[in-house]
């Protein structure tokens, strides 16, 4: 009985903004009216010119960026460790992994049974023509055959149960993991190989702990027993053939390595064609604008060829193997057949037992075979285990903090936000990109940082959220540093609005939704009115229901921003963080958002990371940076009259468009008599 498990690819949401929000590459959008944001905020209180003191020691980067934040480059993993890292998770089904081996032995037993009782209806009912003989035998044959069939049945069922079930607790801890690492893994490492990492190689550690154990077993106790069998009938004969043996076990030792080897590269070559492909879907439009068609496809094959030469030589090496093997059965074979006349001659012999022998020795076969064809199987799966250990080796940039050291505060935070003499430099590189860097902002301020790009503006949203900590120095939210609180209540606390607009394949109302949890309908339309969006959500062919993916046709850059403001009033975190909130967008497109954007504004800390001045200019202040030091702060009207480096951004590029916009009040609670299920 062998296990049989079927292949599957397992298809996987986009994460949400908040578990996966990047900081992507600044790039100049359009501008936003100058009519001022800041009307609509209440009047902030006296600016805090108080500092807290400089922190006397560096605080620890969790350093997994020397894992996660570099190139995946695998590492040489041996069985004995594959196993000792992945048996843990067949924990709770190891009750059905030793169920499906004896269900094996059962049906390895049932089959010798038969053999038996077949070589004495060949003995006293064919032999001797007596139909007498013949029912009794024939009975007892086929209900053992009944029962081993059966007994195999059920166990190749729940063989396979126990090898999905065991896939999907893999692919679900896996990916669990990915959710943890930090924006420049992603960046740094092609995304079609690690999907191919997922699937394809969840797969094969199904095959090297599952699969294999059950395949082991299963052979195992099939030579025991046919072995077993034909050396109760004769053992000098099973001597003679089992001399043969040996040639096996060489025939496996020689053909190991070259199989790791060129597995090795299979998988290497299946990770590139998936991260081709995937590149050429996401980047369609730019390959037709370019004329780019033949270069793509030159991509894919290239990788195609580097698969196909792997591929044909791991199919050359198992067919190699087969057939050597299948010689050494056939010597085996007429070793039998030589000794068996031999002896049926001599009288010391009897046909049925002639007979069995050789069914004996036929079954015995393919079990070794399996077991030497097995260390091919596993050798090609620790392949998939070295790629896949690498994802699981790869630590988080950051992780909660030791409970002994987390701070009592509120779940909802006030709102107030400090960075004090932050320096900070990639993982991986060495050139900082903060250097020295304080500010603050407080609840009802609207702070804008802007500066040349590379000048360091995103890497602050990066820290704020705490995808990394800092070299040195600290960042707090009200008073607490950030990596002194739990990751979920820090997060909790703070809403990003990325470059790029983030949207997940589903309806429109689980994107508006999915900022936080037990939403009802209600909650959902009010935030969609709130973000001006209720209107052209309405006029989608389903409404609220319409599905929606990245990449969509059926919404327009602006009304997919005004999808992501909608999440983030729902989200009421009194942080906000607005990353180019007007990339992309033209004038008319810009100035539809300003509206949503002052009523999301309104009674939080806001802090907008642009070069958009028109945006700039109405801050209560404006945060100049260049190279990761703070060149300049103060208002407006300030810094134009400073004439420093924000007046000659500003005359570089001069405000593009204005325009006056109402003010709305803020969003207001829904109460709870409004509240009904979605």
């Amino acid at each position: 009985m062998h296990l049989r498990s079927s292949r599957r690819r397992a298809e996987r949401r986009a994460a949400s903004p908040q578990q996966g929000a990047d900081a992507p590459p600044v790039g100049r959008g359009s501008s936003l009216s100058r009519e001022p944001i800041a009307a609509s905020l209440p009047a902030a209180g006296p600016r805090r010119t108080d500092r807290p003191p400089p922190d006397t020691g560096r605080d620890r980067v969790l350093r997994a960026g020397l894992v996660a934040d570099a190139p995946i480059r695998t590492r040489r993993v041996g069985f004995k460790e594959s196993v000792r890292r992945f048996w843990p998770l067949t924990r709770g089904d190891r009750r059905w992994i030793v169920l499906v081996c004896l269900c094996a032995i059962v049906a390895a037993l049932a089959e010798t049974v038969a053999i038996l009782v077949f070589a004495e209806l060949t003995d006293n009912a064919l032999q001797k023509g007596s139909v007498s003989a013949f029912w009794a035998p024939a009975a007892l044959w086929l209900g053992v055959a009944v029962a081993g069939g059966v007994v195999g049945y059920l166990g190749n069922s729940l063989a396979a149960w126990t090898a999905e079930r065991f896939v999907m607790r893999l692919r679900a801890r896996v990916f669990a993991h990915l959710q943890k690492l930090p924006p420049h893994f992603f960046q740094r490492n092609r995304r079609g190989d690690l999907v191919e990492r997922l699937t394809g190689d969840v797969d094969a550690i199904e095959q090297l702990v599952v699969t294999g154990l059950v395949q082991a077993a299963t052979a195992t106790f099939g030579v025991i027993f046919y072995a077993g069998a034909a050396f109760w009938l004769r053992w000098d004969m099973a001597l003679v053939t089992f001399a043969l043996a040996p040639l096996f076990w060489i025939a496996t030792r020689r053909f190991t390595g070259r199989v790791k080897e060129v597995s090795r590269r299979e998988r290497a070559a299946d990770g590139a064609i998936t991260s081709v492909v995937e590149e050429g879907l996401v980047n369609v439009v730019l390959t037709q604008a370019y004329n780019r068609q033949h270069d793509e496809q030159e991509r894919l094959r290239r990788e195609a060829r580097s698969w196909l030469r792997a591929s044909v030589t791991s199919a050359r090496l198992n067919e190699l193997y087969e057939q050597i093997v299948e010689v050494l059965e056939t010597l085996c074979v007429l070793a039998i057949i030589g000794l068996g006349a031999w002896e049926i001659s001599a009288g010391r012999m009897t046909l049925g037992q002639l007979l069995a022998f050789a069914a004996f020795v036929g079954y015995l076969y393919p079990p070794i075979r399996d077991l030497g064809q097995l260390g091919l199987t596993v050798t090609e799966a620790t392949a998939g285990s070295e790629r896949l250990l690498e994802i699981l080796d790869a630590r988080p940039a950051v992780t909660d903090p030791d409970p002994a050291v987390v701070v009592a505060a509120p779940s909802r935070a006030v709102g107030a936000v400090e960075a004090c003499r932050v320096h900070f430099h990639y993982p991986g590189t060495t050139e900082e990109v903060l250097k020295d860097f304080s500010f603050s902002a407080v609840p009802g301020e609207l702070v804008v940082i802007t500066g040349p790009s590379g000048a360091g503006k995103s890497t602050l949203a990066a820290l704020l959220l705490r995808f990394y900590d800092p070299d040195a120095g600290s960042i707090r939210l009200d008073g607490i540093p950030v990596n002194r609180l739990p990751l979920n209540r820090l997060r909790r606390n703070i809403t990003l609005l990325p470059q790029e607009t983030l949207v997940l394949h589903d309806t429109v109302e689980e994107n508006i939704a999915c900022g936080r949890e037990n939403v009802t309908h209600g909650d959902v339309v009010r935030a969609a009115r709130a973000a001006d969006a209720e209107v052209f959500i309405a006029a989608l062919p389903d409404g609220y229901d319409t599905v929606i993916a990245p990449g969509t046709s059926r919404l327009s850059g602006g009304q997919l921003q005004r999808v992501a403001i909608a999440r983030a009033m729902l989200r009421d975190a009194p942080v906000l963080i607005l990353d180019e909130p007007t990339t992309g967008l033209d004038t008319l497109a810009t100035q539809r958002i300003i509206g949503p954007l002052r009523r999301l504004a309104a009674g939080r800390t806001t802090i907008v990371i642009t070069h958009d001045l028109d945006l700039a200019a109405d801050a209560d202040r404006i945060l100049v940076l260049d190279r990761g030091r703070l060149m300049e702060s103060g208002t407006h009207a300030q810094l134009l009259a400073h004439r420093g480096l924000y007046a000659t951004l500003f005359h570089t590029h001069p405000p593009s468009h204005n325009g006056a916009v109402h003010t709305s009040p803020p969003v207001r609670p829904v109460a709870d008599g409004d509240r009904r299920p979605r």
